[in-house]
Parts: structure tokens; sequence; C-alpha cells
């Protein structure tokens, strides 16, 4: 028994070396980087140990804009993109003719570059010298007025970066879904026809339950990847953020560092660190609201 278990951890040894390397250690090197107050990183020196840098990030006017701005990103796309997900995937899983076609095109969005959409977004919306945008042309045939949705205010710079961040997670999704509802047992809904079940019950007390893992995987992938949001607001705004109030927590990470205001790895981590607990703390609470909600 225990050579088998030492073979065991031979073959586990590269992938724990690996994950120690690239994992663990850069961890413990970012909790040490958001203590060290007064951080130099061309003499690599400072003057003291705190909490200074999560005192500075937490009151820096930039860093509260970007919380607002991934909140707000995170509250509606989330819940929309799987909406719509579950809803195009159950149209797509009734459908007989030409599915594996519709399937295609619906995945076709998450194999496209996300700057390249971001161009086409940027198209649709902005207003340029030459024409106000596609969007704008629609606005406008149906008697509306002309909105700057790139330069232009919050909400509108706001709308388009959930529409945009919608598309792109949305084929992810419905191939997920997809999947889980070719995956449910047929022999249920042939013995909820055979009792006369709506579909609105069937869906309820049936396909829901049967997929709700994977639905509740999808949730909690969703919160983390909107909160990582930054490569969307960049192939809409530009990579100058907070000049247009669309800055993100991964953005303004990444300004600490290389940004205009860059040279900051404490201050980089201090925000890294933020992030990871807000994280943390929100999927710790949709685990817990899972158990509490098994069908």
């Amino acid at each position: 028994m225990k050579k088998q278990n030492l073979k065991a951890w031979l073959y586990l040894l590269p992938a724990i070396a690996f994950l120690g390397v690239f994992m663990v250690y850069p961890l413990f090197d970012v909790v040490i980087y958001s203590l060290e107050e007064g951080y130099n990183s061309a003499s690599q020196s400072f003057f003291g140990v705190g909490l200074y840098n999560f005192s500075y990030v937490l009151h820096d006017p930039y860093f509260l804009q970007a919380v607002k701005n991934t909140l707000i990103l995170v509250v509606i796309t989330v819940p929309v993109s799987t909406g719509l997900a579950l809803l195009i995937s159950l149209g797509l899983n009734s459908i007989k003719t030409l599915k594996n076609l519709y399937q295609t095109v619906y995945f076709l969005p998450y194999v496209t570059n996300t700057l390249a959409v971001g161009l086409v977004f940027m198209i649709l919306f902005k207003k340029t010298a030459y024409s106000d945008g596609l969007i704008n042309l629609l606005i406008n045939f149906f008697g509306g007025r002309s909105v700057d949705f790139i330069g232009g205010p919050y909400w509108a710079k706001m709308m388009v970066m959930c529409i945009y961040t919608v598309w792109i997670v949305l084929p992810f999704k419905i191939l997920i879904l997809t999947g889980s509802l070719a995956s449910v047992n047929q022999d249920y809904y042939n013995a909820a026809k055979i009792d006369g079940t709506s579909k609105w019950r069937t869906f309820w007390r049936i396909t829901l339950p049967l997929i709700s893992p994977m639905l509740f995987y999808l949730i909690i992938t969703g919160f983390i990847g909107a909160f990582k949001a930054y490569s969307d607001a960049v192939a809409l705004f530009g990579v100058d953020l907070n000049a247009a109030g669309m800055n993100t927590i991964v953005g303004y990470v990444y300004d600490m560092l290389y940004g205009n205001s860059g040279g900051y790895p404490s201050y980089a981590s201090a925000a890294a660190l933020i992030l990871f607990s807000i994280v943390f703390t929100i999927t710790c609470v949709n685990l817990r609201t899972r158990k509490r909600l098994q069908f």
C-alpha cells in the first residue's frame, strides 16, 4: 500500500511542482508586496510593513470607479447572459432540422478574437466625423437622437460594455447548456407527456433540476470571469480606461504595474488581493446558495 502511495505521489510531483512555481509562490509574493509600505521598484527597498497599501487603494477614486464599473458589469451580464443562454439552448434542443448549423452559428463569436469583436462594436456604436454609427442610424430612423456610446455619457458606455460582454460569453454558455440538455434522459419527458404535464411544469420539475449543477457552474464561472474583465474594456474604449471612466479592477491592477501610473507593485498587489477576497466571498455565497436551493 505504501509503495502505491509513493508511486502516486511521484506521478503527481510534476504537477505539484508546476503549481508551486507558477501559482503558490506568486500568491505568497503578492501578499508580501501588499504589506511592504513605500516599496521602491528601482532600489528594491521599502520603509515599513503594514496595511497602508490597502488603505491607499480603498481610498483611490480610480479604484472605487473600477469597483463600481466591475460590480455593475457583474450584476447585469451574469444573469442576463445565463438566462439568454438557457432560452436559446432550450430552443436549439427542441428543433430537429439544421440543428448542428444553428449550434455552429451561435458558437462562432466564441472563437473570434476579442479585440476584433470590440472593433466591430466600435464601428456599430462610435460616432465619427463621417458617420454616427449603425446603431445611431437606427435610432434616428425611429425618431430618436444620436448618442455617443463610446465617448459620451457614462450610462451609454456602460450599456455598450454590458452588451459586448454578454455577446462574448453567450456562445460558451449555450454550448455547455445545450450539451447538458441533450444528456437529460428522455424517459422523464415521455413519462411527463403520458401524465399530461404542461411544458412549464416539465421544465420546472424535470429539466431545471437535472441541469442545475451545470447552471450553477456557469453562474459561478460567470461571476469570476466578469470580475476579471479587462480586455473587453480595452477593445471598446482604448488603453486609457481611467480617462474614459471605464476601468475595471483588473485594469487598475495592470495600470499600477505597467500603465501611466505604473511602477507600484505594492498597490497593485493590494488591489489584486482585494479582488481575490471579493471573488472568493461571492463564490462561497453561490456555493452555499446552491446547497440550500437543491431541487
